[in-house]
């Protein structure tokens, strides 16, 4: 510890005054004659405990500095210690600070992202509603337009049945006429309207002679059902396909099953009544577009029939 202290007490002068001390007590005591009167006793007595008192003062003197030392270095320690304790109290209060300003901006953070997801899911709400609407705008646009295409369809359809009768009714009555220059003429014109009408889909269909009655497919011109194997004996009014699909079954005069008494449908004097004319009825197209089924009454006939060819 003595390497330690920055500064040295100076000896040589202790050690001179002790001297200077030891000298004169052994001086007083020389130099006194028996007997040696009490004051030289006590006088160079004196001297000697002084100088040893002066001998050992400067190392009690550096004691008391060391341990001054020793305490002042403690202290010092100590307060080091207390300064990093100090130090390490400011930064766990800095590091509790910071922990809390970490915990209100996260707690900050997770509102806000609560508040984004809560208006991403109204938005998605709105969006889901507005596709909705749009779907439902759309769906409702898309059935008027097809409801306007089929009554569209409907009234075309109806038009070129009506055509496509009037055609028929003015073959008959050629055929009825027996010219044949007149009969080859309107089968032309009939095939010509025929196969224009079959380029929309719409094709015509007669009942050959003799053919057994169908109800799905053929009707009599009072609508009732005739007996149970009846036979087509004329074509009163084409039957109409539109796309594959029946749209009118062929009105039909039949004969009774062979072997049977009465006929069940008889024809009348006058001839094939043309349509739209007193003795035709005619059917609007129903709801969904289809198109009209006219029936038409037969007038009489002489027997004779449309061959298969000229149909």
């Amino acid at each position: 510890m003595q390497e330690d202290m920055p500064w040295r007490l100076p000896r040589w002068v202790f050690f001179l005054g002790d001297a200077v001390l030891l000298g004169a007590g052994v001086y007083w005591i020389l130099q006194a004659q028996a007997p040696v009167p009490g004051t030289v006793i006590w006088g160079s007595t004196l001297c000697l405990v002084a100088g040893a008192a002066l001998g050992v003062l400067p190392y009690l003197l550096e004691h008391r500095a060391l341990c001054r030392q020793i305490e002042a270095a403690t202290l010092a320690e100590g307060l080091s210690h207390a300064r990093h304790a100090e130090t390490v109290a400011r930064r766990i209060a800095e590091a509790t600070d910071n922990w809390q300003a970490i915990q209100e901006q996260a707690a900050k953070t997770a509102g806000q992202a609560r508040e984004i997801a809560e208006r991403m899911a109204a938005e998605v709400r709105d969006f889901t509603a507005f596709l909705q609407r749009a779907n439902d705008t759309e769906k409702a646009t898309l059935r008027l337009e097809v409801e306007k295409l089929r009554r569209a369809e409907g009234e075309w359809l109806q038009v070129l049945v009506w055509i496509l009768d009037h055609v028929f009714a003015l073959y008959t009555a050629g055929l009825r006429s027996g010219q044949p220059r007149l009969i080859e003429q309107l089968t032309q014109f009939q095939n010509h309207c025929r196969d224009a009408a079959r380029r929309l889909g719409v094709v015509p269909f007669v009942v050959a002679p003799g053919e057994v009655f169908n109800p799905e497919r053929h009707q009599t011109p009072d609508g009732q059902a005739p007996p149970e194997g009846a036979v087509v004996r004329e074509t009163l009014a084409t039957g109409i396909t539109f796309q594959g699909r029946l749209v009118r079954p062929a009105i039909v005069a039949v004969d009774p099953a062979p072997g049977a008494g009465t006929v069940a449908t008889s024809l009348s004097d006058a001839g094939p009544a043309v349509p739209g004319t007193v003795g035709s009825t005619s059917r609007e197209p129903d709801s969904m577009g289809l198109a009209p089924e006219t029936d038409q009454t037969a007038g009489p006939t002489d027997g004779r029939s449309a061959p298969d060819s000229q149909v």
